[in-house]
């Protein structure tokens, strides 16, 4: 299931319109979301959005009220690493009762410790084991490489996507924080598509304006992401808050999908193992370069990926896992099963001339 457009999430739901459902599926229609994410979950032992004292879970009705105006659901829970066998077993609990869309692993300072690396990759096993088949992200901070003692690699085997908190607070620079931070996740490995999180919320005397989150969204959109959410429907519905939601309700992202840029085009193509048809991608001298020799010409490159097909990788099935760019120049990161071996770090660079690849830099190994 890919998520397309624009997203919010909710951490209590009575805080959120009174809690009304109907207000609630109202208000994401209104701003045309594609998806809002849930709280169910914390730690190992504590259902979220869950009322004890009457009994009342009150994530269904919620659920309902945005499936029927078009609305994916997502639940996410926060995990500390202490228990994570009891984590996995509480998030798989509550995702097959509420039968929601999608799943978000919110892992943040307890996790900053190399020592739970262990407990992020039992997690994963726990988590996937028994929800194999549902689309599962990793929301955390928005710089990796600062944030080194985090178990991103752990995490991300078992994940769909990256969901970067980008929350540039304290400053006014939304498009280069957003920049940054794609960088970094398209360079860890494994890599994962990426759909950021805005701020739209206060941090001591400090706020985002509306531009900058207009801006945050609108350069989200020129990289060529498929989806941005927000952080959170709580704060922003506020009065004295109200602006931030309107700037992201009037965004104009259409939940449908994008049209299929380059990158998908060509996985699109490698996955009918034709080299002709992935050759004619190609500008009549474009060059084709690895690490061992560069290519000039569509018939060259055409002959190189007869070889890719046939002697490297015979029957691949190949996947895009993530993708960033800004006008003529595109990144994206791959992976590649085959009768020969896997690709688990394909990483390729694309320059564009007249809608046709002018340069392909590609990286990948077999194992």
């Amino acid at each position: 299931m890919t998520l397309n457009g624009k997203g919010f999430y909710i951490w209590q739901i009575p805080r959120c319109d009174g809690g009304d459902p109907a207000a609630i599926a109202a208000r994401a229609r209104a701003a045309d979301l594609s998806h809002v994410l849930i709280k169910i979950a914390d730690g190992s032992n504590w259902p979220y959005n869950y009322d004890r004292e009457a009994d009342v879970d009150l994530v269904p009705p919620v659920r309902d009220a945005l499936r029927a105006e078009g609305v994916q659901v997502w639940g996410w829970h926060y995990v500390r690493g202490n228990d994570p066998e009891g984590e996995a077993s509480l998030a798989v609990r509550r995702m097959r009762e509420l039968n929601l869309d999608g799943y978000v692993i919110d892992a943040e300072a307890e996790y900053r410790d190399r020592r739970k690396r262990s407990a992020a990759a039992r997690f994963m096993r726990s988590l996937r084991a028994g929800l194999p088949d549902v689309p599962v992200a990793l929301s955390t901070y928005r710089y990796p490489r600062v944030h080194a003692e985090l178990p991103f690699a752990e995490f991300l085997q078992g994940c769909d996507y990256a969901m970067p908190q980008v929350y540039f607070e304290q400053a006014r620079n939304p498009e280069q924080q957003l920049e940054r931070s794609v960088e970094q996740y398209m360079s860890l490995r494994p890599a994962r598509p990426v759909i950021p999180t805005a701020p739209a919320y206060s941090a001591g005397g400090w706020r985002p304006t509306a531009d900058e989150l207009q801006r945050f969204f609108q350069k989200a959109k020129d990289m060529g992401l498929t989806a941005a959410n927000a952080w959170s429907w709580d704060f922003s519905t506020r009065p004295k808050f109200i602006d931030l939601w309107d700037a992201i309700a009037a965004f104009d992202w259409p939940a449908g999908p994008p049209i299929a840029d380059m990158p998908e085009r060509l996985i699109g193509r490698f996955n009918q193992h034709d080299p002709a048809l992935v050759a004619g991608l190609y500008q009549e001298n474009a060059a084709h370069v690895t690490g061992a020799r560069t290519v000039l010409g569509r018939p060259a490159i055409q002959s190189w990926y007869q070889v890719l097909f046939t002697q490297l990788l015979p029957n691949a099935q190949f996947r895009l896992t993530g993708k960033t760019g800004v006008g003529n120049t595109r990144q994206f990161t791959w992976t590649a099963t085959s009768d020969k071996g896997e690709v688990l770090d394909g990483n390729d660079t694309l320059g564009l001339r007249d809608g046709l690849i002018q340069y392909h830099y590609t990286y990948f190994t077999i194992r």
